[in-house]
């Protein structure tokens, strides 16, 4: 198998795992951690992780955390195409994890949102086999431009693709962005995103996204994943047990898990249980990243 290029945001997180709720004006006992953090970044880390070779795109700015999360990627083996943004800092998320390990976000794309076609280059693309696109890229007007040439370079190139929707919070006009993606060979939804596209949470729904991509993979949480494909029928795996400490990050894992087994030409079951080891890694422990 060649590489994955995964083409996402990169930046930094400032997790702080509370316990109860945080009261309007007051103060709360929290766990912090700093760590790096980004859609892209967690699923490149979690696809280092599984042995596969990985490219990230993204946009950082010119200052302390650019360098700071370029360098802790690439010292795990990842390759940065990264374009440099001279006005923008880098990304910064601050993430409130409760006590059942849910997690809320509250987000600075920073260069992220200027992220352009230009930073797509030919090089990026160079010895991949699969293009793996962030719906944050997809989803942010001011991103989207980049996110649909990125798909269109890898098309030219004859990689195959998949996009992971990201944010059911963001898909405001499901036709548009199923139009976007239209071609796409896997379509990677949690099943609130599914909601989002379909109207409905059953994994049947999915079949009416096979008029725009190649097949589906929905991930549901405890309630484990199914995958749909192209001629409609639907194969499910349980989730595998583990005690949530932070959900963070926990489809970036499942994404990496499922590509690197399904670009191995794995079955659709060993498929959707890689998928579902990995997610179940993640919310073990604190951070989005193996």
């Amino acid at each position: 198998m060649s590489g994955i290029v995964v083409v996402g945001d990169v930046g930094l997180d400032v997790v702080a795992r509370h316990e109860g709720p945080i009261p309007h004006g007051g103060d709360v006992r929290a766990k912090v951690h700093f760590t790096s953090g980004g859609a892209g970044a967690n699923t490149a880390l979690w696809l280092r992780a599984e042995d596969t070779e990985t490219t990230l795109v993204a946009r950082i700015g010119d200052d302390s955390g650019g360098r700071m999360v370029k360098g802790e990627l690439e010292a795990a083996g990842v390759r940065c195409e990264f374009a440099v943004d001279p006005e923008e800092p880098t990304f910064c998320v601050v993430v409130l994890v409760d006590g059942a390990g849910e997690r809320s976000m509250l987000a600075d794309r920073g260069a992220n949102a200027r992220f352009s076609p230009e930073d797509v280059t030919e090089a990026a693309l160079r010895g991949a086999s699969h293009l793996h696109l962030s719906g944050y890229v997809l989803l942010y007007p001011s991103s989207r431009p980049a996110a649909l040439a990125s798909l269109a370079a890898a098309k030219k190139a004859g990689l195959t693709t998949s996009v992971d929707p990201q944010a059911a919070t963001l898909i405001t006009d499901p036709a548009a962005f199923l139009d976007d993606v239209r071609g796409v060979d896997l379509l990677m939804p949690n099943t609130s995103e599914l909601v989002a596209l379909t109207g409905s949470s059953d994994p049947e729904a999915a079949k009416e996204l096979l008029d725009y991509v190649g097949e589906v993979v929905v991930t549901a949480g405890l309630d484990g994943a199914s995958w749909v494909d192209a001629s409609g029928t639907i194969t499910s795996v349980p989730a595998q047990p583990a005690e949530c400490v932070d959900s963070t990050g926990a489809g970036d894992a499942f994404d990496a898990g499922v590509l690197a087994a399904w670009l191995r030409g794995e079955s659709t079951v060993e498929v959707l249980r890689a998928g579902t080891r990995l997610g179940a890694q993640a919310v073990s422990k604190v951070g989005p990243q193996p």
